[in-house]
């Protein structure tokens, strides 16, 4: 299994501007590629018991390239929640997350702290 890759990008005030570099980089390597669904950079907030959150990036193994160009380090495939699309086909979620598409479900917390 190809690795995938992570990077800080700082708090989420300070991570605008590597989030635009990363886009900038990530678009260029994506049309040269063809526009592969599984070539995506996805961030999440995480904040690890600190008191201030902090950006993560996170590359799929396709986006490699871009990857390597921001020094992001080797790491696991993360989990799906809590992750947004920073740049990539929308339809990558179902590629390089295709437990969602058979029949998994995720656990929905409520305000009111019930499980839907």
């Amino acid at each position: 299994m190809k690795s995938w890759y992570s990077l800080s990008l700082g708090d989420g005030i300070m991570a605008a501007t590597p989030s635009a570099e990363i886009e900038e980089l990530f678009k260029r390597q994506f049309s040269a590629a063809g526009e592969p669904l599984e070539m995506a950079v996805f961030t999440r907030l995480e904040s690890e018991g600190r008191l201030h959150c902090e950006v993560i990036a996170y590359f799929s193994p396709a986006a490699a390239k871009v990857a390597g160009a921001v020094d992001a380090l080797p790491c696991e495939k993360p989990l799906r929640i809590g992750l947004g699309l920073l740049v990539g086909d929308p339809g990558c979620w179902s590629v390089l997350f295709p437990e969602l598409d058979r029949g998994a479900s995720l656990l929905v917390i409520n305000a009111k702290g019930e499980i839907s």
